[in-house]
């Protein structure tokens, strides 16, 4: 439907770059995006629909219009997108959560005597701004730091040089007190000039200019002055001890990395100034469900530093980024000077990437940690979703169920287990769908839960009656089968849970609650009851479904993408005859890469242990 009614306005799409906003019914945008040729970009979501993510699917199903905005280059489509995200939110767009609001240091160069506070707002005013910081909390941790190692006044009085006395900063050398006239215009620039350099990861100017100074008091007998700068270079070095030195000469660059939950990702960010770890952050981006890791770093590229007014020489992410030159150019512009974004393949960069890397991860599973470890929390989303499902216990162990494909290949399904709302991955279950060709998500998840359940549905091997109660007896060491869930909850609508409720008819289950949660409203459906089950927005139990919902749908989206990864890096190797696992590998040991083999002489080739000239000619006319 949507390609006839839009097929004539795509044709008379430019193919030029540009922004596009796609529109629902109330004309809400429900997603932008940028293009090299808007006309292509435009057309593939309405030519092969079935072959896109399930996000977009769902953002194409609701899309009534769209409009296009033409621009002169990739790099200004790259700006433009950056505001109308920020402007609009759309909801199928992943963005920075609450990015209005990021704070910033901010030196206010306009002043005689200038101050450093936090703002929000980044200015074309000649003032220094550092940052965005992920909170003010971040922020003031920073400023506090500053404080102590460097005499800035915190004041915002009017400075004359005049006052009969200064404040209590003064007398614990928190400030240098130019509001007395203890130090002039000058000798306080110095000191802001040390904050700056300090923020830029420079500490060792900072040291080498403190010492100098140190020692001039000294030597004109000013011991007083010379014993406070003494304690500043101590309190500095202290901290520049404990700033992570890395093996990265003096560069000056920043290291991004990810880790994703199905409807937010952790960001995590290492500013590296100077060949030196001064400092990291993290930022949770939203809207980032069926998103690719390439995918989400792209979009907090692109926001991160269209809001930060520094833009470091080179940037180090996890993966690749789509449209990399176009947001190479538009950094380089900002910076005005070069920039280049790369992933490391070897050495200390790629450690470090592996480093941020671990710490995203850490980050996310701190935050789930969190949010779940309340065991009150815990015992009222059971007893909530106990009384909503009608259920005849309190669901402590939850088992949850998702398929995972892409027009019907490489299908695959997922069983999670979540125990006293706690994931427990030692029950997790991962299943190949073999029984089913072409797209039929139904049938894959008849065959996932008939393989499940079908052990629950003999009576005689697991001690029930009849079927008509769970079977008795505890399951065998190891043995996670035989365990009878207090609640099979499905991924999807009306349609899977029918799907579900056929298979347990079938086999004869009727005693293990069942329901389904559909993604669309967050409603549940339970069998025999035609109307949704709708929790509050702010249900424990509605949160604990959830939870289970997208680890089952993280979990299945994983394997899926290990199925398809093995598939499209198949070596040229796997066709030939006569060469199994152990002289491929002896073989690409040897040569490094199918080319490495394609340019080895025979009698090379039939060196390698295990080889022949009879199996190295094949090889050789194989490739």
């Amino acid at each position: 439907m949507a390609e006839r009614k839009f097929s004539e306005r795509i044709r008379a799409t430019p193919a030029k770059p540009g922004v596009y906003l796609m529109r629902d019914a109330k004309g809400e945008v429900l997603y932008v995006g940028k293009a090299s040729s808007l006309r292509n970009r435009l057309g593939s979501y309405f030519a092969r629909r079935a072959g896109l993510a399930p996000k977009i699917r769902a953002m194409v199903s609701r899309v009534a219009d769209f409009d296009f905005i033409v621009t002169e280059s990739d790099q200004e489509a790259v700006i433009l997108e950056c505001n109308l995200i920020k402007e609009h939110k759309p909801q199928y767009n992943a963005r920075l959560k609450d990015d209005k609001s990021y704070p910033f240091i901010k030196i206010d160069l306009s002043e005689d005597f200038p101050l450093v506070y936090i703002t929000r707002q980044v200015r074309k005013d000649g003032s220094r701004y550092f940052g965005p910081f992920a909170s003010a909390g971040s922020v003031r941790r920073t400023l506090a730091l500053l404080k102590k190692l460097f005499p800035y006044r915190s004041c915002t009085k009017t400075i004359t040089g005049t006052d009969p006395r200064p404040c209590l900063d003064y007398f614990i050398h928190r400030c240098a007190g130019p509001c007395i006239g203890a130090v002039d215009k000058t000798d306080y620039g110095q000191i802001i000039d040390q904050v700056t350099l300090f923020l830029e990861g420079k500490t060792d100017q900072v040291t080498k200019s403190i010492s100098r100074r140190m020692e001039e008091a000294a030597e004109e007998l000013e011991f007083e002055r010379a014993a406070v700068l003494r304690d500043q270079l101590r309190a500095i070095e202290k901290v520049h001890e404990g700033q992570k030195v890395l093996h990265l000469t003096s560069e000056n660059l920043d290291v991004v990395a990810a880790a994703a939950s199905i409807r937010e990702a952790w960001v995590e960010v290492f500013f590296i100034r100077q060949g030196k770890l001064i400092g990291r952050d993290h930022f949770i981006m939203e809207g980032t469900q069926d998103d690719e890791p390439k995918q989400i770093l792209t979009a907090f590229v692109k926001q991160f530093y269209d809001a930060t007014p520094y833009v470091p020489p080179r940037i180090l992410v996890q993966h690749p980024l789509d449209d990399v030159q176009a947001i190479q150019g538009w950094l380089s512009a900002k910076r005005q000077g070069p920039v280049r974004v790369h992933v490391p393949q070897r050495g200390e960069k790629l450690r470090l990437v592996k480093m941020v890397a671990e710490n995203a991860a850490q980050g996310l599973e701190q935050l789930t940690v969190r949010l779940t470890s309340d065991s009150a929390n815990m015992d009222a989303a059971m007893s909530e979703l106990q009384e909503a499902l009608s259920l005849p216990r309190p669901p402590k162990r939850i088992e949850c169920y998702d398929i995972s494909n892409i027009q019907g290949t490489n299908s695959v399904g997922s069983m999670i287990v979540f125990e006293d709302g706690k994931s427990k991955s030692s029950d997790y279950r991962r299943f190949k769908i073999k029984n089913v060709d072409g797209v039929d998500d139904y049938a894959m998840m008849r065959e996932m839960l008939t393989r499940r359940f079908r052990r629950l549905a003999r009576p005689a091997e697991n001690g029930a009656s009849n079927g008509a109660g769970p079977p008795s007896g505890a399951p065998k060491s190891g043995q996670t089968w035989g365990i009878v869930p207090d609640l099979v909850l499905i991924d999807g609508g009306k349609g899977h849970l029918g799907a579900a409720l056929q298979v347990f008819l079938e086999l004869g289950i009727d005693f293990v609650p069942l329901a389904s949660l559909a993604k669309e409203n967050e409603e549940l459906f339970v069998p025999h009851v035609q109307e949704p089950i709708v929790l509050p927005r702010s249900s424990q139990g509605l949160f604990l479904v959830q939870r289970a919902r997208d680890e089952a749908h993280r979990f299945a989206v994983t394997f899926h993408r290990e199925r398809r990864s093995k598939k499209s890096v198949q070596s040229a190797l796997d066709t030939v005859p006569g060469i199994g696992p152990k002289r491929r590998r002896m073989l690409l040991r040897r040569f490094g890469s199918v080319r490495g083999l394609k340019e080895a002489s025979l009698e090379e080739v039939a060196a390698v242990p295990g080889m022949t000239i009879k199996l190295a000619r094949l090889v050789k006319d194989y490739l």
